[in-house]
């Protein structure tokens, strides 16, 4: 009985140790850090970019339900505002949606994590957010 035990408790402790790369989805280290290293190099373009003039910029990117379309006002520098033109859903979707736009604007950076429960649409947001920024060259 102490064996079975023993053995039950090591497969719960040891297992998820074993099985850790699945916490990347598939990625190894690398692919995560070359990721992550992009998002940086993209956060410090954003930043000059932000600083240049006052006007509106348009981006997009996929989202769950299809392509998200924004449009972000820079103002001094600063994100002063963004409107979203999407086909996601109001009560999960575009709610997250909503709670980015404060977000984002509040912390004047798209260097945030995506709400639980809209992924998708969350990162679709934020990467039309980028794009948005970074389409006036």
């Amino acid at each position: 009985m102490k064996y079975v035990l023993f053995s039950i408790v090591s497969f719960l402790v040891v297992y998820p140790v074993i099985t850790s790369c699945a916490v990347f989805g598939g990625r190894n280290s690398s692919q995560v850090q070359a990721e992550s290293d992009q998002i940086g190099l993209e956060q410090g373009q954003i930043e000059r970019k932000k600083q240049e003039t006052d006007r509106v910029y348009k981006g997009s990117a996929p989202g769950y339900r299809g392509p998200i379309y924004v449009q972000v006002r820079l103002s001094g520098g600063s994100i002063s505002e963004i409107t979203v033109d999407s086909d996601e859903d109001r009560l999960v979707g575009g709610a997250a949606m909503e709670e980015l736009i404060d977000i984002v604007t509040e912390l004047n950076s798209t260097d945030v994590d995506a709400i639980s429960g809209a992924t998708m649409t969350s990162k679709g947001f934020l990467e039309a957010v980028r794009n948005a920024i970074m389409s006036y060259e």
